[in-house]
């Protein structure tokens, strides 16, 4: 039997969110088991002036290496549900699906320096050291909602208790 991964997903989306995140996570179910979901944040598109964005984590379970899941599965999601890639990489997205952590190694850590990333990880993994702040995830996310306009929108998706 292969071995199972655990990876935490960032989905964003500007155009449709409330529409699109939902979709995306029914997606993921049909490549393995979405253990946990948080809450959605509000943002500031960022380097662009485009819509306000919403951000959720999922924690993914699978049996795919880290390394086939974005071309096995992410890319295949965003497909479906019409995302479409052009060289504007800050382009307005029905869905944005990033790998933010697998087996507890932080990926593209770009990324751990933005709060629509950081803040809903921090519900799932609050204990989690942030690779850069070497603070607790969740002390790095109250001190980014401190600093920048960030909005959490409860009821938009369902969260799942990792626990039970």
């Amino acid at each position: 039997m292969n071995d199972l991964h655990k990876i935490f997903l960032s989905l964003g989306s500007n155009v449709q969110p409330e529409i699109y995140l939902p979709k995306a996570i029914d997606l993921l179910r049909e490549y393995g088991r979405v253990q946990a979901i948080s809450t959605v944040w509000e943002s500031h598109a960022v380097g662009t002036d485009a819509p306000n964005f919403l951000n959720a984590c999922v924690l993914f379970i699978t049996s795919l290496a880290p390394e086939n899941l974005k071309e096995q599965v992410i890319h295949p999601i965003e497909a479906k549900l019409g995302r479409v890639r052009s060289e504007n990489k800050n382009a307005p997205r029905t869905i944005d699906i990033d790998i933010a952590m697998a087996d507890g190694i932080p990926v593209n850590l770009e990324f751990w320096n933005y709060a629509f990333v950081v803040v809903p990880l921090a519900e799932l993994a609050p204990e989690f050291p942030h690779p850069l702040a070497n603070e607790k995830l969740i002390d790095v996310a109250k001190l980014l909602c401190s600093q920048i306009w960030i909005v959490q929108h409860p009821g938009i998706l369902k969260p799942i208790d990792p626990t039970g």
